[in-house]
Order: C-alpha cells, then structure tokens, then sequence
C-alpha cells in the first residue's frame, strides 16, 4: 500500500512552474560569506609592536632567569629558560629582527614575558618587553608592508594592521620559525 503510494508521488508529472522556480533559484548571485577573521598575538620588542598567529603559541610565561650558554654570546641563542620544568632553548627574536639597540652594553637576563612557542614540534621560548595578548581581525586589515621593509634582507613581516593608531608588524611564522631553526643549528 505504502509503496504504490510512493511510486504514484514520484512518478507525478511536474507542476508548470517548478523548473522555472528551480532555475531561478540556482541563478540567483550567491553571497559570499562574511570574511574569515584570524587571531594573533600582539608583543613588544623595545619600540616595535608585532604579532604572530595565535596557532603558533603554547603560553606566555612570567620572565624567569635566562641561562647562557658556553660560546653563545654572538647568536641568537640566549642561553636555556625553565619553563614548567623542562629546560627549553630561548632565542633573542629582537635581534633576528634586528630590533635590539647596538648602544646596550649588558646583556638583558629577565624579561617582562617570556613567549613560549611550538611550531612543527619545535619549542622555542623568546623574551618580550610586553604582551597585549590575543587580536582578532580581518584579513582585509592587513596591508603590504611598506617598501622600506618589504625589500630589507630577510623580511619577516607579512603585512602591516593598526592596533589602536600604532602599526603592527604581522611575522610570517613559516619563514621566522624557519630562519630560527637554520640559526639553531
């Protein structure tokens, strides 16, 4: 019984208007959907503000003594932080970025915060001056960095989005967590 009605409903011929009706439903514009936002997480390094994707990040951690290593002065390599009990390598990302002033005589142990990051299983810990925290925003924000900065031998920066009237510098993790990895070894 069921099953001859079933058969009797599907084998109906069509209303007059139905393709006309599904016709202009699959020729209608489609919206396009909102854009995506992204998250990063916003830091100082002496004067400059710069972010980095909050994917590549495990915690920020309170400032802790930096332990130098033997002939490490001249790299990047800042010596070995205990965070958590495991001995992690801490690397100086303002001078990577060529951040750090050449007028300072003594070495900087402690920081205000100390980022701890974990990119392809790598972790890595590197001091700040000061953490914002997480900044959500679109991706139309984000500009081409300036001439100055795209062209400078290595650039870092992605692009460039304003934070409160101030520019900050978007890092491209693949190219910044590779180059600190080249350093490494």
């Amino acid at each position: 019984m069921y099953s001859r009605s079933a058969l009797r409903l599907l084998d109906r011929p069509l209303p007059t208007d139905y393709r006309a009706e599904w016709a202009a439903h699959f020729a209608k514009e489609q919206k396009v959907s909102p854009p995506i936002k992204a998250s990063a997480v916003l830091f100082r390094i002496d004067a400059e503000w710069l972010a980095l994707p909050t994917y590549a990040f495990q915690e920020v951690a309170e400032r802790r003594r930096t332990h130098s290593l033997p002939h490490q002065r001249q790299g990047i390599v800042a010596g070995l932080v205990n965070i958590r009990g495991e001995l992690l390598i801490c690397v100086s990302l303002g001078r990577l970025l060529g951040l750090e002033k050449a007028t300072r005589k003594t070495i900087r142990t402690s920081y205000d915060r100390l980022l701890v990051a974990n990119w392809e299983g790598s972790r890595l810990v590197f001091p700040v001056d000061e953490v914002h925290g997480t900044h959500k925003f679109e991706a139309s924000e984000v500009h081409e960095p300036p001439a100055t900065v795209a062209k400078s031998r290595p650039s870092y920066t992605h692009g460039i989005f304003l934070w409160h009237q101030r520019p900050v510098g978007l890092l491209d993790p693949s190219l910044l967590f590779s180059a600190l990895n080249r350093s490494l070894t």
